[in-house]
């Protein structure tokens, strides 16, 4: 193994700039993040790495939360569970294949409301107080907390790129008037049917089929 392979982070900071390697750590944020823990993640000064984040900030892509002790900035999450539902539909697998995922990811929380008897990720947190468990159940439960709350977004989004299957279909020809106007009125429709999914979220997109 070459001193590259075994120290990755090591080769991106010689191969790109520290812009570079602050926009690719934004894009990829899972929670929001202050700009210093930006700054340390990317290798890269404060001050320069406030400027990028400002500035995806004005280009939409990163939103900024000023309601905290610290300012933090996190990804349009939005824009990233329909970049997801697209990746799915674009795939190559099947809306049956999608439909069968779907169950899947539903049976599998059924079985955690049946072992627990409780309803909710948290409501499984809250029996760790108020059981006497072992510290290896306790992690369990913690984990399976988590891993449920990424099921519920997995199944939303999933469960959104099958109901606009045929309308997160591609295409690459340019659109004549007419067909530029029926094209406005899948995007009203599509708009109206999906008011509550395209709600304004900070949590991030979890998708993977």
């Amino acid at each position: 193994m070459t001193e590259d392979e075994s120290n990755p982070k090591g080769l991106m900071e010689r191969q790109t700039t520290g812009e570079d390697r602050v926009r690719m750590i934004a894009r990829q944020l899972s929670e929001p993040r202050t700009a210093n823990w930006v700054a340390s993640e990317a290798d890269w000064s404060h001050e320069p790495t406030k400027r990028v984040l400002e500035r995806l900030v004005d280009d939409g892509v990163l939103h900024r939360d000023e309601s905290g002790t610290h300012t933090t900035y996190y990804p349009d999450y939005r824009r990233q569970a329909m970049q997801e539902a697209m990746r799915l539909r674009d795939s190559g697998h099947t809306v049956e294949e999608l439909t069968d995922r779907l169950a899947e990811m539903k049976t599998q929380i059924r079985d955690w409301e049946a072992e627990f008897g409780i309803e909710s990720p948290n409501q499984l947190r809250g029996t760790i107080a108020e059981e006497s468990l072992d510290a290896d159940e306790e992690g369990r439960r913690r984990e399976i907390a988590r891993e449920w709350e990424q099921l519920q977004r997995r199944i939303q989004i999933v469960g959104f790129a099958i109901r606009e299957w045929d309308f997160l279909a591609p295409t690459t020809e340019p659109a004549r008037e007419w067909e530029q106007l029926q094209r406005r009125i899948q995007i009203v429709g599509f708009a109206i049917r999906e008011w509550d999914f395209l709600a304004p979220t900070t949590e991030p997109a979890e998708a993977n089929s």
